[in-house]
This record gives C-alpha cells, structure tokens and sequence, in this order.
C-alpha cells in the first residue's frame, strides 16, 4: 500500500475537519465511511482468514450466524502443520477471489500470534509456537490473497496470547522477547508482503493499551519496518481515541455512532491534537478505496471445495503408525466409531465462523472407499444419551473389524474465541471409549479433530496409530478419508509440541495471569525451544510427522558466505516405495555471546516432493537474523562472533545431521558510563586493558592476583562508586578521558 494520490490527497486536505475525522472511524460495525466530496466510497472489510465471512444484511450489529455462504478452508492451525508456503498461498489467493466475489475489498486475517499455551482458546487461528513458520506462511497468505487486489489485515498485533481477559490484560514483556519470539511474524509480512493494514490487538503492552501503543505502533510498525498501510483497531479494542490517533492507529472499527470523531474534533480544536496527525491517517485509509471494485460474477464453488479437501490432506499430521496400520488395506473390515466421523468439526467458534458451502464428513467418504465399513457413534457431542450403551454398541463393532478406526476430538464449545482452555486432556467419555475400543480390537487408529493439541495420555500407548487431523475446513471429512486410505501420503509436521503433562509447558506457571497482568516468565523459552534447552522430554516434538515412505537425509554442507550468513546444502532420499513429500528443518544451535540462547531455532525450512527413489538436493540460506539475538543494551540485532552448529533435524528434538561453522559475526564496543559496572569497565574491548594496567600500577604487590576474586565480590558495583573509595588508583580526569576513548571507538 502507498500513500494517497496527489489529487486525492488536496481533496482530502481541503475537508472539513469533522469530514476528515468521520473518515477515521467506521459508519457501522463493518464499513467505513464514504467521503462522496473526495471520491472515496465506502470500504467493507470483513472476518476471515480462512473463508469469507460476509455479514447478510444491515451491518449495524454483529450477525455471526448470518454470513453468505463461502468456501471453509483450513484454518491456520491445520495450515502451520503443513509447513508449506505453497498451501497457504494458494488458501489467501481462493480467499481473495471469493471476496471479490462477495464485494469485500478487505478480509480480515491472517493471525500470526504465536501460540504461547496451548491453552489459548483462539490458537485455532494461529499457525505456530515457532515465528520463523508463522511469518513464512503468514506472508504467503498475504501475497495470495493481496494478488487478488484483496487487502489483508495482519492480526493481532501484538502479544495476543490468551482469551482471558483478553479486552484489558496486559502482556508484560520483555523487549528481546517480544523481538525474538512475538514480533518477528508481523515484521516479516509487513517487510516481504505488505499487507493493507495491520490489526492492532485488544490487550494492553506492558500496561499500554495496544491501539495507543506509540512504540509498538509508530516506532516499530512505521519506522523501524517501513509499514506503509492502514493500522486498524481490533473490533472494540480502541480506549482512548485521541491517544490512538496520536499513537499511531488509524482506522478505529466497529462505528460508534460518531463519538470517538467528535473527541478527534474537540481535541483539535483544543490545540491538544494536531490536525496533521488527523490529515496523515485520513490520506491511509483513503487508499483502502482503491480496493473497492465491482463484485465479479462468483466463484466457482466445486472447483474450490475440491481444492479445499486437496490442501486438507497436505495439512494433517500423521503421529504414530505402529505396524503400518495406516494405510488401510483395500479390502479390510473397518469399523469406524466418533460421532465427529459423521457430524465433522472443522472449523472454530468466534468471529471466523464461516458458513460454508458444503460440508464433507469422513464416513461417508470412507463408505465411497471401502467395501465393508460398520459405525457406532461411541458418544454424543452434547452429552445426552446413555454412555455406557454408547461405548459397549462401539466395543461390538471393533470386536467385527479388522481394523477400528476412533474418531475424536474435542466440541466447538470446548474452545471458541472469548475463553481460554481449563485441560488438554481430551473428555473422560472419549477417553475410555478409545480405551474400551482398543482392548477389542485387533487393530485401532485414532483421528483428532481439535484447534489446539490435546494430551495423548492414557490412551496413546493401547493404539496403533494416530493422525491428528486438527481442524482442516469443510472438505476435511474426504480429506482424512484420503489419508487413510492411502490415496494421498501423509505429510504434515507439528507446528506445535505436544507434551506429557500441561505442566511440562513453559509458560504454566504464568498462563493466564492475574490481577489484570500475565508475565512472560519463560521469556525467549516458548516451545520447543524450552524442551529442548531443559531436556524436558515431550510426547510429540515440534516438527514431528510420519508419512508412507521413508526419506534419508545426506551430504550436509554449510558454508561461510560473510561474516554473518552461511549457506546450507543437504540431500534427501526416498528410500520406500511411495511417493512422499518431505520437510527439511534446519536449526542453528549456538552459546555465543552474552545471553542465553535456546538449545536449537528453527532458521529454515523447506518442503519438497520425492518419487520412490528420487534424491534431491536442497539449497538454504541463511542469513544474518539466522545468527542473531536481540541485544537489549545496543537497541538492535547482534551476531555474536563464534561457532554457530548448523542441523537438520527429523524434529525439534532428533538431530539427522551437523556442521559447525565459524562466523566473525559483530564487533561491539559497548557503551561506558560512570554508571556502567566495575566489570562492564575492567573487560571493555577498548579501554579495559589499560584501565586495569593503570589501575595495579598504583597497587600493592600481588594485586594482581586478587584481581579476579575482587572482581566477583565488588564486579557489578558502578564505577562511579568504585571511584570514589579507590580515587587514588583511578583519578577522575583519566576516567572521563577513558569515557571519550571509548565513545570515540563505539562511534566508527
């Protein structure tokens, strides 16, 4: 997006202040307001990111339940555990056209927070724990829905986390946090994609609200990543209008019947508002109006379901396939028992709760299939009916399979925008069902329908094997049956651990805060890269996934290509018999420089399609920011000199392949002040050495020998204090000449 038009922008300016500030806000829960004066019509903007979610009627209240019908495709949970680039670019690009479709010039989506619990009720529409995944799949949502001149609104920026509380909570973060962990998806998409606008979130920053957040809004968004478009408040997150404009938010939604405009006008009018400010962000949402067109004439509604159940079955994740259970022989007996076989869940509760065209379900899929396929529905998603006769009707169709296959999950009134998960656990009834089950039958596969990851304990080990589907849109019932009847291989990969206990994740102890304030206690340690840093075992590792083939990686190569990049090259071989698509994951692992950094980061990533025997070679960069930490004192990225071990990895946690590589990374002076510590100054680059020369001159004999142990006892005592009880050994003038030598070195 680019600033408005010279003609544009003079009829804007000539405006009546109260006509620009009406620009501002929306003229009802899902438009702006048109300016007929300056061309600029009104824009509609609506829910995504998955499908369109176009609101019948009058737009003036919310109307969850009476949107047009649209195509449902995988939401982002689904989309991250495929780790392709491709597929959620070609989901952003069906979006767009079906917008255009239903004369929607913005869809809101896609949202790219970072799944910091998986107790967080909306971490359906998220993709990953990971930014790197998320910021790759997000900008590729984007470039594929904004090809179809179909703006995107990148959400929820930032630190949106948790339902709980989620209007008023503050995120309480640390800054080398936030950059390394919460904010480098946004700052990709904006960077490689730049997307229409940007949605700012309902919580609070550090006590901040996010849409009169000027650092995270301004500085960051604007001037440090060179966001060019619309800053749009979440639907109801704006508190202070006057404090959101100057901050930086541009486009308050929903309308509030013009309240928040005439304190925009009286603020001007007060001289506490400068009218440039209200100019600026009018001239932004004026350039929105270049998305409005005429609706075309529609979209093609089988050939999108069709591509929906395709993208579908590259999503789902196959965890545990003992035996090769899966694929189902052609002609077993099978047994399928779940009600969510044939009353699907595919898609969350809340706001991006599409009405889909059609909906697929499993069985019926798997019938057109297989030749011998029984169902019982084992329980009920509402909890009515008898249980016991549930289960024991089920118990009986698995004692006649061959094969049985359990279809679980959790309701969409398990977890839904607005509240946050109490358990992982999956419910006590489909627990002893699955159990019951496998007792009975000779074999038994389990199939997980959820929008967040559920413990696979107290079942996982009496089952042969488990897909976990997550949720995959409206063709996810044909998709699945596809998967498991061999007619597409398995090939998606956790984009979030799985772990043994909900005690075992990171932010537990934290999650979801209290007192209107959640902690970021785990810092950069969200993940996997917590399991890993601790050694805390999990049951199934981020980037895990099995398929119908085997691949065998070769010929790691990492090479050097400057001080603060490399280049990696790996080999990948189909080793089985069928054909499988494949990720390369590649980690860099580090102890360089002052602070701690995680075990192993996911730095690159790829995935490729390979024939029964097909060796590939794949070609990665990675580059300065694969290297980097936040450094907090400088203010920027640093690449620390030293040994930086390059892996490739089946996971997270299973390491295929190494090579370390040395890098000469940044020369840092740090800066030196009399506040700065004794030790700060003592092992200064520049200026420690002769300080510390100078300073056991003046010493008694053997000094130098209890320099080390005084350093440890008084080492973070400001020099200024130090000074002043030891100002004989270090006079003030040489100190402030220290000062200069040092600035001097830090400046060129």
């Amino acid at each position: 997006m680019t600033s408005a038009t010279p003609s544009v922008r003079s009829h804007l300016d000539a405006l009546p202040l109260e006509t620009k500030a009406a620009l501002l806000s929306g003229q009802d829960f899902w438009s702006t307001a048109p300016v007929e004066e300056a061309g600029l019509p009104s824009v509609v903007l609506t829910d995504g990111p998955h499908g369109v979610r176009r609101q019948e009627g009058d737009f003036d209240r919310i109307g969850l339940l009476q949107s047009v019908p649209a195509t449902c495709f995988p939401p982002a949970v689904a989309v991250g555990s495929s780790w392709d680039p491709e597929v959620a670019k070609r989901i952003g690009t069906a979006v767009g056209r079906e917008a255009r479709a239903l004369g929607v010039p913005v869809v809101l989506g896609p949202g790219v927070n970072i799944k910091r619990s998986p107790l967080c009720g909306r971490n359906f529409e998220y993709y990953s724990e990971d930014p790197l995944l998320t910021g790759v799949l997000g900008a590729a949502h984007v470039r594929g829905q904004q090809a179809e001149g179909v703006g995107a609104s990148v959400k929820h920026f930032a630190a949106n986390n948790q339902e709980t509380q989620r209007m008023q909570v503050s995120a309480d973060v640390d800054e080398r946090t936030l950059r390394e962990i919460y904010l480098p998806a946004f700052e990709r998409i904006v960077t490689s994609a730049q997307p229409a606008t940007v949605m700012c979130a309902y919580n609070r920053v550090n006590g901040v609200y996010a849409s009169q957040n000027r650092w995270l809004l301004t500085e960051v968004l604007r001037e440090q990543w060179g966001f060019e478009g619309v800053v749009v408040s979440d639907w109801g997150a704006v508190d202070d209008r006057v404090a959101a404009l100057a901050a930086g938010l541009d486009l308050q939604m929903p309308g509030d019947h013009g309240a928040g405009n005439r304190l925009v006008v009286e603020a001007v009018r007060a001289g506490e508002l400068d009218e440039a400010l209200v100019d600026r962000s009018a001239r932004r949402v004026a350039v929105l109006a270049d998305l409005v067109t005429e609706p075309t004439a529609g979209f093609d509604v089988d050939a999108h379901h069709t591509l929906a159940r395709e993208l579908a079955a590259q999503c789902a994740v196959l965890l545990k396939n003992d035996g090769a259970v899966l694929p189902l022989a052609p002609g077993a007996r099978v047994a399928v028992v779940g009600e969510f076989a044939r009353t699907p869940r595919y898609q969350g509760g809340g706001s991006s709760h599409v009405n889909a065209t059609r909906v697929d379900d499993a069985l019926t899929a798997l019938r057109e299939a297989l030749p011998a396929v029984s169902f019982a529905p084992g329980f009920s998603l509402d909890g009515s009916g008898d249980a016991a006769a549930l289960r024991d009707e089920a118990v009986a169709a698995a004692r006649d399979a061959e094969v049985t296959v359990v279809f679980a999950g959790l309701a969409e009134s398990d977890e839904s925008e607005g509240f946050d998960r109490t358990t992982i656990g999956l419910p006590a009834v489909q627990v002893e069902l699955i159990r019951a089950v496998a007792a009975a039958s000779p074999r038994t596969v389990v199939v997980l329908s959820s929008g967040g990851i559920v413990s696979l304990e107290g079942w996982h080990d009496d089952v042969d094997a488990v897909l976990a589907g997550f949720l995959l849109g409206q063709a996810g019932g044909s998709a699945l049956a596809d998967l498991l009847t061999g007619a597409v291989s398995p090939s998606g990969r956790l984009a979030e651990s799985i772990p043994l206990r909900l005690e075992d994740t990171p932010s537990h102890l934290n999650f979801p805060g209290e007192q209107g304030h959640v902690r970021y206690g785990e810092g950069v340690m969200v993940g996997y890269r917590h399991y890993t840093t601790v050694d805390r075992p999990v049951r199934y590792p981020f980037g895990h996934g099995l398929g119908y083939t085997t691949v065998e990686t070769s010929d790691l190569r990492v090479t050097a290509t400057g001080d603060d990049s490399a280049t990696v090259s790996v080999s990948v071989t189909n080793t089985g018999e069928r054909t499988g698509r494949h990720v390369v994951q590649v980690y860099v692992a580090t102890t360089a420089g002052p602070v701690r950094r995680p075990a192993r980061e996911l730095r690159a990533f790829a995935k490729v399609s390979l024939q029964p025997g097909e060796s590939r070679t794949v070609e990665l960069a990675l580059d300065r920011r694969a290297f980097a930490y936040w450094d907090v004192r400088e203010g920027g990225w640093v690449v620390a000199p030293g040994e930086y071990t390059v892996q490739v990895g089946a996971s997270a946690a299973e390491v295929l392949a190494e090579e370390t590589v040395t890098l000469a990374g940044d020369t840092v002076v740090p800066e030196l002040t009399l506040g700065s510590s004794v030790a700060e100054w003592f092992t200064h680059p520049v200026v420690g050495a002769r300080l510390l020369e100078g300073f056991l001159a003046t010493m008694p004999e053997g000094a130098a020998e209890m320099h080390a142990g005084m350093l440890q006892m008084i080492g973070s005592m400001p020099m200024r204090r130090f000074a002043a009880d030891f100002g004989a050994a270090i006079p003030p003038a040489e100190l402030d000449r220290l000062v200069a030598v040092a600035r001097e070195a830090r400046a060129g």
